[in-house]
């Protein structure tokens, strides 16, 4: 696998919109993609963080993607643009050397005769695939994996190894699903029932389903619960995490990022364009708007309605300053009160 620099600058333009200069030689090829440090001459790095540019003076890259206002900083070959960061992303498809299926259908997968199978379609071994699923083209399914019935799974959509999907599911096309991700699970539905001084609990059938718009990726050992009566909806360029759980009849709205270990509670709806870090908790049946940033281990208890950045972690400190600190928040409720008294006493 090789590319000049002009086929990988074309490449970028195509993808991204952004414009993108050959600096040296059009032809000059590349075979590989490398970090800075370990770059050969026939590979390409790239430079995102100006923190790194002292890395640049030992590199033996053959091409750096960079800034304009770094271009100076590199006599050799470049590909200069204002996102180097997107450059490499789309460089790194380009070269992209992940293994795909074969287009054959593995004998040991059990595929249920009402079933409808697109055409170049990759089923590995022991999937099981029930009555009245539909798998759109050239749709990659990894082994192990198992299809609910009615389920739909769009074109170009590749689930890794181990992947279930429950009934009545719809994957939009070019969606990637990572092992051991679970969609259409039930969600945690029961309604309490005091009965004989205990606390009994009535399940509540989950009759809804899971849609997830096109070009949504999801991260390993992901769970995202079926809806109680309506769908659970994630939408479309969504990107999920490893680890994640989003209970049941929760939406995600176009192009959100969350990232892994949070927890998102049932019919909670967040917004397009919402980046959530990790290990984030969010409770039901709140509203998170459009272009909210999340930052890691916050607890969301309330609506947030205004884009911005929120916040609720606690950084780590040294030991010593923590207990420091927690002696002292005993004494909140006190210290608020004394404070209090003293303003009652200012004339």
């Amino acid at each position: 696998m090789k590319f000049t620099l002009k086929e990988l600058a074309d490449w970028i333009s195509s993808e991204s919109g952004l414009k993108v200069t050959v600096q040296g030689d059009e032809n000059f090829t590349i075979r590989k993609i490398a970090t800075i440090g370990a770059a050969t001459e026939s590979d390409i790095t790239f430079l995102a963080n100006k923190k790194y540019q002292k890395h640049l003076e030992s590199s033996n890259a053959g091409c750096v993607i960079l800034s304009p206002d770094m271009a100076n900083v590199w006599s050799k070959a470049a590909l200069v643009m204002e996102n180097p960061y997107v450059g490499f992303a789309l460089v790194a498809q380009k070269l992209d050397t992940t293994p795909q299926q074969i287009k054959t259908i593995a004998p040991s997968a059990v595929i249920g005769k009402t079933a409808t199978i697109g055409r170049n379609v990759a089923i590995g071994p022991n999937v099981v695939i029930e009555d009245d699923v539909i798998i759109g083209d050239n749709a990659q399914i990894g082994a192990g994996c198992f299809i609910g019935q009615g389920t739909i799974l769009g074109a170009g959509t590749r689930l890794w190894p181990n992947v279930t999907l429950y009934h009545n599911v719809t994957i939009g096309s070019n969606c990637t699903i990572q092992g051991n991700s679970v969609i259409g699970a039930d969600g945690f539905g029961y309604a309490p029932l005091n009965k004989n001084g205990n606390q009994n609990w009535i399940k509540i059938p989950q009759l809804g389903g899971v849609t997830i718009g096109e070009g949504t990726e999801i991260g390993a050992n992901t769970t995202i619960d079926r809806g109680a009566i309506e769908d659970t909806v994630i939408g479309v360029g969504v990107i999920i995490d490893n680890q994640i759980q989003l209970g049941h009849n929760v939406e995600i709205g176009d192009y959100t990022a969350i990232a892994g270990g949070t927890l998102i509670a049932g019919s909670t709806k967040v917004g397009r364009n919402v980046t959530i870090g990790g290990g984030v908790g969010i409770a039901g049946h709140l509203n998170i708007c459009d272009k909210a940033y999340i930052t890691g281990r916050t607890f969301i208890i309330n609506d947030i309605m205004t884009p911005g950045v929120y916040s609720s972690g606690m950084p780590a400190t040294t030991n010593k300053e923590w207990r420091n600190n927690a002696a002292r928040y005993r004494k909140l409720t006190e210290l608020f009160n004394r404070v209090r008294t003293l303003e009652k006493k200012i004339p």
